[in-house]
Parts: C-alpha cells; structure tokens; sequence
C-alpha cells in the first residue's frame, strides 16, 4: 500500500477493538495518509457499529466509484450483506484478508495498536460516552493532527493532505443511514 497516487484509493479497516469498560470501536482509515476518516464506538459487535464508521468515511471523502478498495478482515460485522450492499452502492470494491494472513491488513491493525498504547491503556472511562469523547478527541487532534508517520515524510495526516495539490477540491459528500441490525 506503499505510494499510492490519490486519497481514497484504499480504505483499510482492522478488527474491531474493545475498549474497557466492554465498548468497542470500528475504524476507517485512509492508506495514501493514514487518516482516520471513520469512526465509530458502541456498547455492541453487530454490524451497525462497522456501517456506522464506515458512513462518517463516505461523508468526509469523496468516492469516486471503481477507485476505491475497502480492505478488512472476515469479521462478519464487514462480511454481512448490509454492509457489502452499502460499498457496492457507493462504488466501492469490497476486499478481505486472507485466511490466516494478518499482514493484508497490517497499516489499520498497526493505527488500533497506536490507539491502544496512546490512548485506551493510559485512560479509565466512566462510561461509552465518556470513551467516545476521549478517543474522538485523541483521533481527530492527537492521530490526525500531531501524530508524525516517516511515511508521509515525518508529516501529520493532514498536513500530509493539505501539501496535496488536490486538497482545496476535497468536497464531503452527503451522508445516508441504511438499517442494519
């Protein structure tokens, strides 16, 4: 996933990752600069969770439909046909790890390692809303804003993105929530 020529080419996304006390998060990220681009936390592993990160990516990215591949693992919160049916609507090619391969998916499960470390093994939440308020407060300032990666020439993600000559063009796109259970 090394040089990619554009934003939204490739939108890795890892395991999902349980956050103390019994919440989890499902993420999105962007191979060209590693940003997260979704996220989502919930009290649940259903598929709603996954669908939910992977709707705030649609609506902070602009798709163009056949450019982008969505890799994840063969959680079924990713293999449900809601979920499928939601990339496919969008143009999106759907991809999955191989059996036994954890290295197709090793830039998003490396993010969730540097989530863990950075911030979920040094905090004690109250509670879901409290964890969602420092984790988002972690990805958005501390991940995509400060965090320096030798890929993108010891750059933050967005610094990264804002020297692109395509980053004044960048435009969301609208957001629509499918059902899932």
């Amino acid at each position: 996933m090394c040089d990619l020529p554009r934003p939204s080419s490739t939108w890795p996304s890892p395991a999902l990752l349980g956050i103390p006390p019994g919440d989890c998060s499902a993420i999105v990220l962007d191979a060209f600069s590693r940003k997260v681009v979704g996220w989502a936390m919930a009290d649940h592993l259903r598929a709603s969770l996954a669908l939910d990160a992977l709707e705030m990516a649609l609506g902070s990215r602009e798709v163009i439909a056949g450019g982008l591949v969505h890799h994840s693992n063969r959680g079924i919160q990713y293999a449900c046909g809601d979920y499928i049916a939601r990339l496919e609507a969008n143009g999106i090619q759907p991809s999955m790890s191989r059996a036994g391969c954890p290295y197709d998916n090793a830039m998003a499960e490396s993010f969730m390692k540097t989530l863990k470390h950075e911030e979920v093994d040094a905090s004690a939440y109250r509670d879901l809303a409290h964890a969602r308020d420092a984790i988002g407060e972690f990805i958005e300032s501390a991940y995509n804003r400060q965090r320096l990666h030798s890929a993108l020439a010891y750059l933050s993600p967005v610094e990264f993105e804002s020297n692109q000559p395509w980053a004044a063009a960048q435009q969301p796109r609208a957001v629509t929530q499918p059902s899932c259970p």
